[in-house]
């Protein structure tokens, strides 16, 4: 199945936006997997005027795969997807769920194998992966790690600027994407602190000793 077919059959949004990506910013794609439906959601983060990072959403849709057909073929058409999703929008990081309850034993080994699958697909094109919970990302974009699908879905969209309604399948998935970037930017102002208070403990230091030697 050529590339073309496949991209039209998950209804990309932006495409325009492929080749458009500006080397200061960080791409990033979040993958909720499933077995039946994968959803997938790229957004970015850039500078913005006031110098602070903004988000930008780039890309969302989902790849549904057909109930009948043979697991072994959806799992090949799941790698396939995602494959040619990156290779078009060309993230340079993934974000996975990681997923620790299932209905039953069967739905845990096939959604294992769709985890494993997404993750594949994204360390055969050389993206770094990261993964995080669901409580993890409730938490990140409305602060209740108990929040319903909807408040997370409404925090997607105020926080990316979105009019329309999106799947729940897209949501999930571009909320990987911010919470994985609001980490990102939280390990670095952790960082930068820490950084400073160490600058900061030096000088006090060295000013002592040279007060010493007077």
């Amino acid at each position: 199945m050529s590339s073309a077919r496949w991209l039209k059959k998950y209804s990309l949004r932006h495409p325009e936006r492929d080749s458009n990506k500006s080397s200061d910013c960080l791409r990033v794609i979040g993958i909720d997997p499933g077995s039946r439906i994968c959803g997938y959601g790229i957004i970015e983060l850039g500078t913005s005027r006031n110098g602070r990072g903004a988000y930008s959403y780039v890309a969302s849709g989902r790849i549904e795969l057909s109930p009948r057909d043979p697991f072994p073929k959806r799992v090949k058409e799941t790698y396939d997807a995602l494959v040619d999703i990156i290779r078009q929008y060309k993230p340079g990081q993934a974000a996975i769920e990681q997923v620790f309850f299932a209905k039953s034993v069967k739905a845990a080994l096939h959604l294992g194998h769709a985890r494993g699958v997404s993750m594949l697909a994204a360390t055969s094109e050389g993206l770094a992966i990261y993964e995080y919970t669901a409580l993890e990302v409730k938490k990140a974009l409305v602060g209740y790690g108990r929040a319903e699908k909807r408040q997370v879905q409404e925090m997607v969209r105020a926080i990316l600027n979105l009019k329309p309604v999106l799947s729940p399948d897209s949501a999930d998935a571009l909320a990987l994407s911010i919470c994985h970037l609001n980490s990102l930017r939280f390990k670095t102002c952790r960082d930068d602190a820490l950084q400073s208070t160490l600058i900061g403990k030096v000088k006090v230091k060295n000013s002592g000793l040279q007060t010493g030697f007077r």
